[in-house]
């Protein structure tokens, strides 16, 4: 049987919203993370993926404890994480890494590269000697592709890829079980997203890793996850797995999202359908009642699904989903002609 590295239950951040300079009243509060429950799978690579603003980031940064959950538990190797405090999270950190966003404001523009990636080692009282811990440091820059003789260079004196390069060597640097990697190829080339994203698998392969990737880019994500959890509005919306989310997705803004994906065929896009979603994303602050997906789903039902929330229910195909409606064989094949095909 699959070991759960992490179980996530009913995780819940609020960002309180205060009014006044001294009493500092709390007037309401952002929604980010409302309810989030899943599990991460030892070895697999399990995607988070949602229109800015549903709260992945967030989820990355609760899961990792860089943000302090409201509510909710975090067990971590059968430990519970949420309320740990700073000492009782240190010696977790080793095995918990972050690859950030933006390779451009995640590196200390005052460092070199040598410091930068041997900080984790310095953090964590790993190899005191000076000399070993330059050639640990340089095996690591290695081992990502970058030329172990730029030791001493400054961050700008690279580019973009070799930037995030340097950020998964510092991630796996500890030699981590876990990587949460928050969007790392989004900021980069085509091109050079293709290398970042193999350069991941490779390592996941060579060290055994766990990945959560968070990504916008559904094409990015079909690549590299072996499992996808698809977020709206603090809330995930439906969970299966990669080649079954993507050939039947169940719920309708999963279908929404993967009609919006351009198919290189011309045949196969000339019988798509495109799920246009009308209005805008709701404000976190005052999300809708029951299911937030109400407003803007093509399949709303009044008295139904502004009334009763839906719950993650398995649905036909093994797909686990919230909606009272769930996407018919007819829908999917409208929308994902490819799975038709």
């Amino acid at each position: 049987m699959s070991t759960a590295l992490i179980e996530v239950r009913d995780l819940v951040k609020h960002f309180p919203i205060r009014k006044g300079i001294i009493f500092q009243k709390q007037v309401g509060a952002v929604q980010a993370v409302d309810g989030v429950s899943f599990d991460i799978i030892e070895g697999e690579t399990l995607g988070l993926v949602g229109e800015s603003g549903c709260g992945k980031s967030t989820t990355a940064r609760l899961i990792t404890r860089l943000l302090e959950p409201t509510s909710g538990s975090i067990v971590y190797n059968g430990v519970d994480i949420a309320d740990a405090n700073r000492r009782q999270l240190l010696p977790l950190r080793r095995e918990m890494q972050m690859i950030f966003q933006d390779p451009y404001s995640s590196l200390n523009p005052r460092k070199t590269v040598g410091v930068i990636i041997g900080e984790p080692f310095e953090i964590h009282g790993i190899e005191h000697d000076k000399d070993k811990r330059r050639r640990l440091v340089q095996d690591l820059m290695e081992q990502v592709g970058l030329n172990p003789e730029h030791y001493n260079r400054l961050p700008h004196e690279f580019s973009g890829g070799q930037r995030q390069r340097i950020g998964v060597a510092r991630a796996i640097a500890l030699k981590p079980k876990l990587i949460v990697a928050d969007e790392p190829v989004s900021a980069l080339d085509v091109s050079i997203q293709a290398q970042i994203l193999n350069l991941l698998r490779d390592l996941q392969r060579q060290l055994g890793l766990t990945i959560v990737f968070i990504a916008h880019d559904l094409s990015v994500v079909r690549h590299m996850c072996d499992r996808i959890a698809v977020m709206y509005l603090g809330k995930i919306v439906e969970l299966a797995d990669g080649p079954q989310l993507y050939d039947h997705p169940r719920h309708p803004y999963t279908g929404a999202l993967l009609s919006a994906v351009p198919v290189p065929d011309p045949r196969l896009a000339k019988n798509k359908h495109r799920q246009v979603l009308t209005g805008d994303v709701p404000s976190p602050t005052n999300p809708p009642p029951a299911c937030r997906f109400h407003t803007r789903c093509p399949k709303f039902v009044a008295g139904h699904c502004d009334v009763e929330e839906p719950l993650l229910d398995v649905k036909q195909g093994g797909n686990v989903a919230a909606c009272h409606y769930p996407l018919t064989d007819e829908e999917i094949a409208s929308r994902v002609p490819t799975a038709a095909a």
